[in-house]
């Protein structure tokens, strides 16, 4: 095998391992994540796209060269000269067994490398989905947190409301009975003096009775003299 197949069947078993790097579960997304975005590889990012345009056009070149190599080795006039001889024959089998397998490496290179470009893609994405998915179900959490501290304070509210209510009426009830109780005293006094007065009355009529009789009997003595 020549210099510039061993790099890319090199390159090809390199690919190969990346992929199942990131296949395997070996890593969360956020960790590959951190990765890719990691400082040798932001250094990279701004000419990444230029080298993966480059790594694709050099495997295109030399699948196009495993291509033509295929169709040399193995058309009908090379075929036919090569049966005259036994050991052209091998070495013509041998070349074309070499382009099909430079075929079949360069084809895999190039293919592995657009699965490894998508693969990154999708683990990004699905990186930044799952951040995303977290910091919406910590949103949720607070809301409903704060939705639960409202509802709570608003029963406090509520039951201040109501104690507030229920001491205005006591205080109410309570200036009511006050003032009943003022009422009734005041009724109580003033049934004391119409008593009072009544005794008077009674008193100075018995007195006013007893001198109309005293007056009486006075006056029957002067007749009788």
């Amino acid at each position: 095998m020549s210099l510039q197949w061993t790099l890319i069947a090199t390159f090809l078993y390199a690919e190969i391992a990346v992929v199942l790097l990131l296949v395997l579960p070996i890593a969360s997304p956020q960790r590959w994540q951190r990765f890719f975005k990691s400082r040798f590889l932001q250094s990279l990012s701004a000419q990444a796209s230029m080298y993966f345009l480059v790594l694709l056009a050099i495997l295109v070149l030399f699948l196009l060269d495993a291509i033509r190599e295929i169709r040399k080795y193995s058309s009908h006039e090379v075929t036919e000269h090569a049966h005259s001889h036994l050991d052209t024959e091998m070495q013509g089998n041998m070349r074309l067994f070499r382009a099909q397998r430079n075929f079949y490496i360069s084809g895999f290179a190039l293919f592995l490398s657009l699965v490894i470009r998508r693969l990154v893609t999708l683990i990004s994405a699905q990186a930044t989905l799952i951040a995303q998915s977290e910091a919406s179900m910590k949103q949720a959490q607070s809301a409903t947190s704060a939705a639960r501290n409202l509802l709570q304070k608003s029963g406090e509210s509520a039951q201040n409301d109501t104690n507030e209510v229920h001491d205005k009426a006591v205080t109410e009830l309570k200036a009511k009975l006050k003032e009943l109780e003022s009422e009734l005293e005041k009724e109580k006094k003033d049934k004391a003096a119409v008593k009072s007065q009544a005794e008077s009355l009674a008193k100075e009529y018995d007195r006013l009775n007893e001198e109309h009789s005293k007056l009486l009997s006075a006056g029957g003595d002067k007749k009788s003299d």
